[in-house]
């Protein structure tokens, strides 16, 4: 078995603990969808940053509240990068699977996707992937 890394990103309109907690169980539900094989008793550990403008509450709370009790979870700053995109929650999962790395989906949603329009969420980019 191969540990494969998935990564993602998220950004949130305000810090408030409920826009924190709703966009992690958003980005986390999407990984999950685009990879369906995906399950918390095959993941390694999961390291969530966020940018300094986050302050409110822990990604990490909400991976909780989706029943990720046993899975080592990590809570990080981002670099603070002059002209970087604000209010931005990343993640990346380390995930035991057969799968080749190739096959792994990653997802970056709402303003995150333009830190990689190549791995956006959308059914154009999706397709250029499985192509390649």
């Amino acid at each position: 078995m191969n540990i494969r890394g998935i990564r993602g990103a998220i950004t949130i309109e305000a810090d408030r603990p409920e826009h924190v907690t709703a966009a992690t169980l958003e980005l986390l539900q999407a990984i999950q969808a685009a990879n369906p094989t995906l399950s918390a008793a095959a993941l390694a550990c999961v390291l969530f940053t966020t940018t300094d403008d986050i302050v409110s509450a822990y990604p990490a709370q909400a991976a909780r509240q989706m029943g990720w009790e046993d899975v080592p979870l990590l809570c990080a700053r981002e670099i603070p990068v002059v002209g970087g995109l604000p209010l931005c929650i990343r993640v990346l999962l380390l995930w035991n699977t057969e799968l080749p790395q190739d096959q792994v989906r990653h997802v970056y949603l709402r303003q995150a996707a333009r830190l990689r329009p190549d791995w956006a969420a959308d059914e154009s980019t999706s397709d250029r992937r499985q192509e390649r």
